[in-house]
């Protein structure tokens, strides 16, 4: 069956409003750990993560940072509004430029009380602190969103700094409260480098410098990629199919070194360590056979859109697809790889790179619970079940699953 006609209704359960974290163990890597390999299911703690690893293995990191996104203004006659920071404009050739940018930028935004908002009104955001006013005017309205313009008075500061001193962390609304000092560090994993992420790649909270020095000792390598999580991930899907849902296109960023890492490692076994991790590593095959057949990837587009792996085509192995994604960017004198993936993975979906996956306990009735149920297949509900059954915690700051795919 092709993807786009799975029924939503299909991929869901009960969540209890108690067994949803709204916050995190006092130790990240005390977080209770689901394995399940060959339909059966153990238990264990994240901190002991490395004995279910085997040795050569590579796990891969998404090393995105969240931004404070969360902005909250005052009109001028001193009622509030909120713009959450969703991503930038389409002027910009890539997140790190739009984060580097200095004095102004333009982005897409979702607006709070927008009804009080009037076309032409600027609204500002003093921050004492930091010595500098934020102010935000409306450049157009689209039908889901805006288009902001931000400026601020001191020009030397980039957004990326504009933004951690003006803004709050952006929780999912699901958490049901506001942001706490301790969310700016917890928020957040030990090897977030990359500004841009507007929600946490949130299996990578659970591990530790201990964790990783573990695996470093089992001998199990480790890389890391960068993909910019957007807004979309929350979005539940409201659609009786998917085919009517349009999946979030987010910004890809891998180095051509690790792209050789991967594609090492390819006999050995492959871990993403969360389901953007995954779905870049994915997005790395079918670029390749896109660049195989004659097609580059758009800088400034979207390189994989949503229904790609289920359009006809050429299965080639991933060793080839990922060489040639290697061999482009030699040609190009490129060190990186840089742009957007669309990708949709829910059951029918064929995996090419990754062979184990660890990630947290998803919402009910969305894409990450589809993409699960396409890595476990039908025992994604018998994980699920006993998750609930056992006391696991779900969504962010919950707990997470390990999960090794059949053949």
């Amino acid at each position: 069956m092709h993807p786009g006609n799975l029924r939503i209704e299909d991929y869901t359960y009960e969540l209890p409003d108690e067994r949803i974290a709204r916050y995190p163990l006092a130790e990240r890597d005390a977080s209770r750990l689901l394995i399940c390999k060959n339909g059966i299911i153990a238990e264990d703690r994240y901190r002991n993560i490395a004995q279910h690893i085997p040795a050569g293995m590579l796990m891969v990191f998404n090393r995105t940072r969240v931004v404070h996104a969360r902005l909250l203004f005052r009109k001028p006659t001193g009622g509030a509004v909120e713009i959450f920071c969703l991503a930038p404009g389409d002027a910009y050739p890539d997140m790190q430029t739009a984060m580097l940018q200095q004095g102004r930028v333009t982005w897409h935004c979702l607006v709070g009380g927008a009804a009080k908002w009037r076309q032409g009104t600027e609204l500002t955001l003093l921050c004492p602190d930091a010595g500098f006013t934020l102010y935000a005017a409306v450049a157009a309205r689209r039908e889901d969103h805006f288009i902001v313009e931000l400026r601020w008075d001191r020009q030397e500061l980039t957004f990326a700094e504009v933004l951690q001193h003006a803004g709050h962390v952006p929780l999912p609304p699901y958490m049901q409260r506001t942001a706490e000092t301790s969310d700016i560090t917890r928020y957040q994993t030990i090897f977030a480098r990359e500004e841009g992420s507007v929600a946490a790649p949130t299996a990578g909270l659970h591990f530790t410098d201990r964790v990783l020095e573990d695996l470093n000792k089992k001998g199990v390598d480790t890389a890391t990629v960068t993909l910019h999580v957007g807004a979309g991930t929350f979005r539940p899907v409201k659609s009786e199919t998917m085919q009517e849902h349009p999946m979030h296109a987010e910004w890809i960023d891998v180095e051509a070194a690790v792209i050789e890492q991967i594609k090492a490692h390819l006999d050995a076994g492959i871990v993403a360590t969360g389901t953007t991790s995954l779905r870049t590593l994915e997005s790395l095959y079918w670029i390749g056979l896109d660049l195989l057949a004659g097609r580059e990837p758009d800088r400034t587009g979207i390189a994989v859109s949503q229904w790609r792996p289920y359009e006809p085509h050429n299965d080639v192995p991933a060793e080839a697809a990922l060489s040639a994604v290697a061999d482009w960017l030699r040609e190009k004198h490129a060190e990186r790889l840089v742009t957007r993936t669309q990708l949709l993975i829910a059951p029918g979906y064929d995996f090419r790179v990754a062979t184990g996956l660890v990630t947290n306990f998803h919402q009910p009735r969305s894409t990450l619970l589809l993409l699960v149920a396409a890595f476990a297949g039908d025992s994604w509900r018998d994980i699920y079940a006993y998750a609930l059954a056992h006391g696991f915690r779900f969504l962010s700051y919950g707990d997470g699953c390990l999960l090794w795919r059949g053949d």
